[in-house]
């Protein structure tokens, strides 16, 4: 596989402004950024198109972007993979990657077993991947390409972290 750094890690909770809130205070991490009901044009789930209503919160901590997912519609997802739905469980969700070139990042990770475990687009044409990495590191990965605008998100996360003041969240808006 192709060494790829983390750019992030991911939980999975039910509640993403309580875990933003919680781990700031317990950790210093933030400010967080949270984005109610993700616009998505499509999401494959294990080759099924389903539908896909989730929100995120997304911080700094230390040196790596740090997010809560929550699942806000029923039904099956990669989050409900790990997590099954109404058994009121939450933890590591996923680390995030960047991959110069997605197609072939994810089809290293097939190649060599791992299933593709969600294939997703964002209204504005942002795509990113889940490959099932649970058996080899307990955890899923999330791929996509450091696009101008993606890593233009990391940036301003990070310098606003170098100001911040513990409990702020800020809510966002994907049109």
């Amino acid at each position: 596989m192709t060494a790829l750094p983390i750019r992030q890690i991911a939980y999975f909770v039910p509640d993403v402004r309580a875990a933003a809130r919680a781990h700031s205070a317990a950790f210093g991490s933030g400010p967080y950024y949270i984005a109610d009901h993700i616009p998505l044009v499509r999401a494959v789930h294990r080759g099924v198109e389903r539908e896909l209503d989730h929100s995120s919160a997304y911080g700094q901590w230390g040196e790596v972007m740090i997010e809560f997912c929550q699942q806000n519609n029923a039904g099956p997802s990669a989050f409900h993979d790990l997590y099954p739905e109404g058994s009121g469980s939450q933890g590591l969700h996923h680390v995030a990657l960047f991959a110069d070139d997605l197609d072939a990042v994810v089809a290293q990770f097939t190649d060599a077993g791992h299933a593709l475990a969600l294939d997703a687009e964002m209204t504005d044409g942002f795509r990113y991947a889940f490959i099932d990495t649970v058996a080899l590191h307990g955890h899923m990965l999330e791929l996509y390409a450091p696009t101008a605008s993606l890593l233009g998100f990391y940036d301003l996360v990070r310098r606003k972290a170098g100001n911040f003041s513990k409990g702020v969240t800020i809510d966002i808006a994907f049109g």
